[in-house]
């Protein structure tokens, strides 16, 4: 396995530091049908560094979150999927998308979401919140196209192969990196499309090929683990480039290690979710 071009450069955790020194994130997932997508970006959120992890979801997730993550501080949606955004004041990076549904409500919530957060950065340009989009909020986008121009500078995008056919409008057959690099300029976004070989594109024009992962991450959960580390990174400090590769090379040099222990097929996102530490302590 190589290192990354950025081995030895994480941030620096001062030795007085305290939580709120480190970043927070708040992870919006999951809803009364797939409250596990909430904690499995939860607990990976948790394992980036970042100081204070809040999830809001649904009672459901909840009700798990409060016995498998004390340390993560707990927000209550009212309805059964995502349908009121919380006050965002205290955070420096949210997360949303994870199991989410695509009922009407969410619909509408994610909207006011990202109209929430273009109100904070234009009124607080010295912090303004950094933001990472995946599953469900990436279909809502879609549907939605108009949304695109709520977009702060530097979203992160998480898409597989099948979510971001349907934000390009094009056939999957049809995904050309021009394609993205094209919706990257127009969006001002860092796009991280996973899949075999995951890439992450910029707004400069720039294409990154990542070389960790393996078959053993095409199961289900495996992408919400990754929300979580990149959210918790970005939450971090970590800029949004830096953020994504440093997530998906850790994420893949975790896969790779179980895949070592256990072969493809014998591991699960939770085993994912728990070898982390394996990616981090490779870049020391």
């Amino acid at each position: 396995m190589n290192k990354p071009r950025f081995s030895g450069k994480l941030l620096p955790r001062a030795e007085d530091g305290h939580k709120g020194d480190f970043g927070r994130l708040l992870v919006i997932a999951g809803c009364q049908r797939m409250p596990g997508a909430a904690l499995l970006a939860t607990g990976a959120a948790l394992r980036s560094g970042c100081g204070l992890v809040t999830l809001h979801s649904t009672e459901r997730a909840l009700l798990a979150a409060v016995s498998a993550y004390p340390s993560a501080k707990l927000s209550e949606d009212p309805g059964r999927y995502f349908s009121a955004v919380p006050a965002l004041d205290e955070y420096d990076a949210i997360a949303v998308g994870p199991g989410l549904g695509q009922e009407a409500e969410t619909q509408s919530a994610l909207s006011t979401l990202l109209r929430t957060v273009k109100d904070w950065n234009e009124t607080h340009p010295d912090h303004p919140k950094k933001l990472l989009l995946d599953a469900d909020a990436l279909n809502g986008l879609a549907r939605r196209p108009e949304l695109k121009t709520l977009l702060p500078c530097d979203s992160v995008l998480t898409p597989h192969l099948g979510e971001l056919g349907r934000l390009l409008q094009v056939p999957t057959e049809q995904i050309t990196d021009e394609r993205i690099l094209d919706f990257c300029r127009e969006t001002a976004c860092v796009l991280v499309r996973k899949g075999p070989r995951t890439r992450v594109y910029t707004s400069k024009g720039l294409c990154y090929t990542n070389d960790t992962g393996n078959a053993g991450l095409a199961k289900g959960g495996s992408g919400d683990v990754l929300t979580g580390l990149i959210g918790g990174l970005l939450a971090r400090g970590y800029d949004a480039l830096t953020a994504a590769e440093l997530g998906v090379w850790i994420h893949g040099a975790a896969a790779d290690f179980l895949t070592a222990e256990r072969t493809t097929e014998a591991w699960d996102a939770s085993d994912l979710l728990t070898h982390l530490w394996v990616g981090f302590k490779l870049i020391l």
